[in-house]
């Protein structure tokens, strides 16, 4: 095949202006690299590719390159379909007549390209993936999503598909992915380069691989895998105090707890007001003689009233704009965003971290605005150190958490937890716990929720969670909210962290001056006396099962294996495992079936091949879809008949 060369390890193609690279960069993995004008971009972003040897066939019209099981075919119009064991599994599509114009470029103003890949649809095919969104959705095929980062939405542009193989789009700029039934296509709005790795294997094999090429989650320390407490929030030191004396009076095991925002003195200073908060040291002290940890929130955000500013501003800490000022517009006015792709912006932030929070106690932090959260959000008018906005914008929270992470590392031999609403590939290598950010309380919300999770939990991020109970709109007073929070608190007992958090409706007035209030109180007595008892033995449950979390943690760190995942990942072969969003497998031996409606007593629920032990009966059952009951004080789950952990239950 003519203008086609092998060097060092690499297939170069070169067709008009469009030059492609082939490589194998992983087990069963081969990484595409198509170069708009012929110039070659050498950027993994947070790739870790490995070079490997591959296989090559060549002939007149095509070459075969080969890594393992995973084969792609080269043609000489530039078209690549990939094979698995002589099956094609993905097969770029045209876009133009005569079965030509593979790729699409258009270029912009500032040296980067809109660019786009577009794939032969599969009617049999199913996708999981994507990071988490409130969608609804648990197979992906048939949807079409933004690429970009907003609260509540992470964007990690990887998608498992049923037919076996994984798919990495390694572009962090602002797109779009279209899983449609006429065509798969993945765009991005500012590139300078397509790149994507295409890995193939069943899910457990897919997620080996991903996390080689993107970092493994550290083991997570034990303290984290228990229960942790949070609401928006304690105003003062003495509110805060008195919630975790109560847990300790009760017998209650509490982890940790967590100090919300605005316990500062001005955005940006990184630091505790001294008139609500006057002796951090003696709290942490406290805290760690019942054994609770202290966690304490930030934001990426800045104004000119912090005595942090004026530095930042001169020394190119903070994001520019394109008015020139450094200044957008969220919801809490006028403010800057801190850079933290300038390493210099995260060395000095988490000296700053260190010297007001850590030095006093704090032992974890919690990056609220991790995407950053920005309005309006025009990324194109926006500059990091790294280069434009629309063109980085999805890796911002890698190096927030990178950020935590190597700043910890100096002065703690301790694996660090840093709680972050957001995540790219990588971000899990940094210790990062994503949740899904400020949801409504609402049951339609707990099921989005299940199935956003398991999503996520296909993109090599293991350590995940939601606000039980949701983040806002909940009454606690309501006979509705009172019943979601129990079936939300069943499900976060079989979360990766089990944390309580909420903005929860006030009722009645601000109880003194402070900056922003609190909502009504949201601790586990919070919701009636019932509830009270229902909730306080599923903590106690937690506990129990904290040595089998903690086994399955280990295991995330060294396989990639997340401990809750879709059906489909332990049972690859079974067709009935790829429509089942709402249970999934915590760990090797746990099947959890969550409730997610309203009055709801009652779920059908599939059991895989084997012999299953309902836990609240300890009755055996078989593979088959059976129908399970629930009362407000019971939760559906099964465990292999062969596993100990039933004695949990």
């Amino acid at each position: 095949m003519n203008n086609l060369t092998l060097k060092n390890n690499e297939v170069i193609y070169k067709r008009n202006e469009d030059l492609i690279r082939i490589t194998a960069c992983g087990e069963n993995a081969l990484r595409f690299e198509a170069f708009p004008d012929g110039k070659y971009f050498e950027e993994n972003f947070t790739l870790m590719p490995k070079m490997l040897d591959m296989n090559i066939t060549e002939s007149e019209h095509f070459a075969e390159i080969k890594n393992g099981s995973v084969c792609v075919k080269l043609e000489s119009r530039g078209k690549v379909t990939f094979y698995k064991d002589g099956v094609p599994f993905l097969e770029e599509k045209h876009e133009l007549a005569f079965d030509s114009g593979f790729r699409f470029y258009e270029s912009n103003e500032n040296g980067t390209y809109y660019s786009r890949a577009t794939f032969e649809p599969h009617d049999n095919e199913h996708f999981y993936g994507l990071g988490h969104e409130a969608s609804g959705q648990f197979d992906l095929k048939g949807s079409s999503f933004d690429l970009r980062h907003v609260n509540a939405k992470c964007s990690i542009p990887f998608v498992y598909s049923s037919l076996g193989y994984g798919f990495l789009w390694n572009n962090p700029s602002i797109g779009n992915v279209e899983l449609s039934n006429n065509r798969t296509r993945w765009t991005s709005f500012a590139a300078r380069k397509i790149d994507y790795v295409v890995i193939a294997g069943n899910p457990k094999e897919a997620a080996k691989v991903l996390a080689d090429l993107t970092g493994y989650a550290p083991v997570m320390p034990h303290w984290a895998t228990g229960f942790w407490q949070s609401r928006l929030r304690y105003e003062t030191q003495e509110d805060l105090l008195e919630v975790a004396r109560r847990y300790k009076a009760e017998s209650i095991p509490l982890s940790a707890i967590i100090c919300d925002y605005f316990h500062w003195t001005e955005q940006g200073d990184y630091k505790f007001d001294p008139q609500y908060w006057h002796d951090i040291k003696a709290m942490a002290n406290e805290l760690h003689e019942m054994g609770t940890k202290l966690i304490v929130s930030m934001w990426p955000t800045i104004n000119e009233n912090s005595e942090n500013y004026d530095y930042m501003l001169k020394n190119g800490m903070l994001i520019k704009t394109a008015d020139g000022t450094g200044k957008v517009f969220n919801f809490y006015g006028p403010q800057a965003e801190i850079d933290v792709t300038n390493p210099k912006t995260r060395e000095f932030v988490f000296s700053k971290l260190k010297e007001n929070y850590l030095d006093n106690g704090i032992d974890a932090l919690w990056f609220d605005e991790a995407e950053p959260e920005i309005h309006p959000e025009h990324f194109k008018d926006l500059t990091f150190h790294i280069g434009r906005g629309d063109e980085y914008a999805l890796i911002y929270p890698y190096y927030y958490s990178k950020m935590a992470y190597e700043g910890f590392k100096q002065i703690s031999d301790e694996e660090p937890v840093t709680l972050t609403r957001c995540a790219y590939f990588g971000s899990q290598k940094y210790g990062s716990l994503v949740w899904s950010g400020d949801i409504p309380s609402t049951f339609e919300s707990l099921s989005e929720q299940v199935k956003a999770g398991l999503n996520m939990a296909m993109c090599g991020i293991p350590w995940w969670n939601t606000d039980i109970g949701g983040f806002w709109g909940g009454d606690t007073q309501s006979d509705e909210f009172r019943e979601l929070i129990v079936r939300w608190f069943q499900y976060g007992v079989f979360c990766p962290v089990m944390r309580l958090h909420g903005n929860r409706n006030r009722h009645g007035e601000k109880k003194r001056d402070v900056k922003e209030a609190s909502g009504d109180p949201n601790e586990i007595w919070s919701f009636g006396e019932r509830n009270f008892a229902i909730l306080k033995d599923l903590v106690f449950l937690r506990e129990r099962l904290r040595p089998y979390i903690e086994k399955h943690m280990k295991i995330a760190a060294e396989k990639g294996y997340p401990i809750m995942r879709p059906m489909f990942f332990d049972y690859p072969e079974d067709e009935n495992c790829y429509c089942l969003g709402e249970q999934y497998m915590f760990g090797d031996d746990i099947l959890f079936a969550p409730i997610v409606n309203r009055g709801q007593t009652k779920k059908t629920v599939y059991l895989p091949k084997g012999e299953w032990i309902l836990t609240k009966t300890k009755e055996k059952f078989t593979e088959g879809f059976w129908e399970t009951s629930a009362e407000i004080d019971e939760f559906i789950a099964f465990v292999k008949s062969d596993s100990d952990v039933i004695e949990c239950f």
